[in-house]
């Protein structure tokens, strides 16, 4: 590994200087020495954020995964795609299917259930942005890939409070999500649940599971100190 003292003058200058610009070192006045900024700060608090959002959605998971037998997520949006953060599956899965998903997996948002749903409680002008800059490529043959299109799903998104995929990101699986809301209101992370679509049907998720899915995302936000309603 190179070490600091090798690096060129003019090449650690602009290191620092990009860092200087994004937080990340802030530079004394006088004697001119570098010191770490305050946006470590920030990202250490957001890793913490992290970490306690599935400390607290940890037991809601596993009541979730108990009583319906499928898998279940707990989701963050990263940009422009989703981070599966958390995963919990129960030995009775009925069919011993296993899904092909994992913690620290990421999937675009536009074709997933959790995408949709974080997606669809971004600003309006996020959302503009996020059609303008990103390529809607289909997985599936059921992945809405048009933005005006998939502009309009959101708004019913976010107006019934969770999103459905219906085979769009991976062919064979249907899912469902719910938004979870920190204490002022924002959407900060997603939970759905997963499953073979000859299991998970439409039917089933209208029925039950979507019910299932939105009550245990609001009991998470509660949690961390949500005081809306459902």
């Amino acid at each position: 590994m190179r070490s600091w003292d090798k690096i060129p003058k003019g090449t650690a200058h602009r290191l620092l200087s990009s860092l200087h610009y994004c937080g990340f070192v802030r530079q004394d006045e006088k004697t001119r020495d570098y010191f770490l900024g305050f946006r470590l700060v920030e990202l250490g608090n957001f890793l913490l954020s992290q970490l306690d959002l599935r400390k607290e959605a940890g037991l809601s998971l596993r009541d979730l995964a108990e009583r319906t037998k499928e898998m279940i997520y707990l989701v963050l949006l990263d940009q422009n795609e989703v981070v599966y953060i958390d995963k919990v599956e129960t030995d009775q899965n009925p069919s011993g299917l296993r899904m092909a998903s994992h913690s620290g997996l990421r999937n675009p948002a536009h074709s997933c259930a959790v995408g949709k749903v974080l997606l669809a409680h971004l600003p309006e002008e996020a959302v503009d942005h996020f059609l303008q800059e990103n390529a809607l490529l289909k997985r599936t043959e059921n992945t809405r890939s048009d933005p005006s299109s998939l502009k309009k799903h959101l708004k019913a998104v976010r107006t019934q409070g969770y999103a459905i995929d219906d085979e769009e990101n991976e062919k064979g699986v249907r899912c469902v999500a719910a938004p979870i809301f920190n204490e002022m209101g924002k959407a900060v992370a997603a939970i759905s649940l997963s499953g073979p679509a000859f299991r998970v049907t439409k039917k089933i998720i209208q029925e039950t599971l979507k019910k299932e899915v939105v009550e245990t995302a609001l009991k998470i936000s509660q949690r961390l100190g949500f005081r809306g309603g459902k």
